[in-house]
């Protein structure tokens, strides 16, 4: 039986508390459940009210894919604070549904800024991610997504 891909992005994973991370969780199978703009607003509610363990600095909702800009606090690993947020989500969006099943691939692939990194810069290139993608041409068509710089 091959090993999930998921496997590999836990090795050598860090934990540090107040460190800022960029964090890709990828849904099951690449399924664009967030093309459904209600979906996508139930998880930007869960990255909004749901993770007392990480400030949100800035995310996007891509139709497949999340990619979320948070700085760590103490309480929890990241492992666990991404961990509560997938299962958080998929519950609310299975439930919205009426489905069963899981919405995220295993795993999710995580930056740690660098101390020398420019967090604002990074914060635009997260939500430029629409345009480039090609699904807008203005980044104000879009509706899933924040920062705290913009």
């Amino acid at each position: 039986m091959k090993k999930s891909h998921g496997h590999d992005l836990r090795k050598g994973r860090f934990s540090e508390p107040n460190r800022i991370y960029l964090i890709t969780a990828v849904t099951q199978a690449r399924a664009p459940w967030f093309q459904n703009l209600g979906l996508g607003r139930l998880l930007v509610g869960v990255l909004r009210a749901e993770t007392p363990h990480a400030e949100t600095l800035a995310y996007v909702v891509m139709p497949d894919h999340l990619h979320w800009l948070m700085q760590l606090r103490e309480e929890h690993t990241l492992s666990r604070v991404i961990e509560d947020v997938k299962s958080i989500s998929a519950h609310r969006i299975n439930r919205a549904l009426e489905r069963t099943g899981p919405l995220w691939q295993a795993g999710f692939h995580d930056h740690a800024l660098r101390h020398e990194e420019d967090v604002a810069s990074v914060a635009r290139y997260v939500v430029a991610n629409p345009l480039r993608a090609g699904l807008v041409k203005s980044l104000g068509d879009y509706p899933l997504w924040d920062a705290a710089w913009i």
